[in-house]
């Protein structure tokens, strides 16, 4: 592992970030000038990734991680402090959903969706605060977008645990902006509908793929929250389809 870098290098942490959503929030950060720590539970599909995007000049590291054990989450931020010393943006992608109705689903599947999806976010937050109050009381301030989803603004059906996962990182984030704003932490909560990736498999025969959002539509959202002044804050963005009105 080489030696912290410059202070004037921003960096990032993004979960979730060797395939879809959280691949293409990485590609726009890396784009937009931001040393990457990419974390996942898939090794190989994760060095995969950091491969990609160094092989283009990019500073990369990847950090193996399932976001349902808080030790795992702790080390993510440890690795990323030792090599770049503060974090100026956080993104929570890390993702899980089963399709179904209440009844059909079992205790762990329940306690699974709740623990990527919502608890993992928290912890992650917490966890890398003393960084993101480093780099909120320096120039632009810090930045944590919050994956969410339309569900977590609509409850659907077949999707209630999922969408009450969303519901809490949506209000979560509401809170995080009341809390941090005074120490340069801004937070976004970005609700999808319904996203060209694999969670959304089920979907394909109702939706066809290239009808669906784009996980670059995603990522330009980042970038656009990337590019506003100190003292603009998008509390959530929702991104539909056409047509769709309110809901995916």
């Amino acid at each position: 592992m080489s030696s912290a870098q410059p202070r004037n290098t921003k960096s990032a942490i993004v979960t979730g970030g060797s395939r879809g959503i959280g691949l293409a929030i990485a590609r726009v950060l890396a784009d937009e000038g931001y040393a990457l720590t990419l974390a996942s539970r898939n090794a190989e599909r994760l060095e995969a990734t950091a491969a990609e995007l160094s092989a283009k000049g990019y500073d990369v590291q990847a950090v193996v991680c399932d976001v349902q054990h808080d030790d795992q989450l702790r080390h993510v931020v440890d690795v990323h402090a030792s090599r770049f010393d503060q974090l100026d943006v956080l993104v929570n992608n890390a993702g899980f959903g089963i399709s179904g109705g209440i009844g059909e689903l079992s205790t762990s599947s329940i306690d699974r969706i709740l623990s990527v999806d919502l608890r993992s976010t928290i912890l992650m937050c917490r966890n890398a605060i003393d960084l993101l109050e480093r780099a909120g009381a320096q120039g632009n301030g810090a930045l944590i977008v919050n994956v969410a989803s339309i569900a977590g603004k609509f409850g659907s059906e077949n999707l209630a645990v999922y969408s009450a996962a969303k519901h809490g990182v949506v209000g979560f984030t509401q809170s995080m902006n009341r809390e941090l704003a005074a120490k340069g932490i801004k937070s976004c909560a970005i609700c999808p509908g319904y996203v060209d990736t694999d969670m959304a498999e089920f979907k394909r025969g109702e939706i066809p793929a290239e009808e669906m959002i784009r996980p670059e539509d995603v990522g330009e959202m980042v970038r656009a929250l990337l590019r506003l002044s100190r003292w603009v804050v998008v509390p959530e963005i929702m991104l539909i389809r056409p047509g769709d009105g309110a809901v995916s």
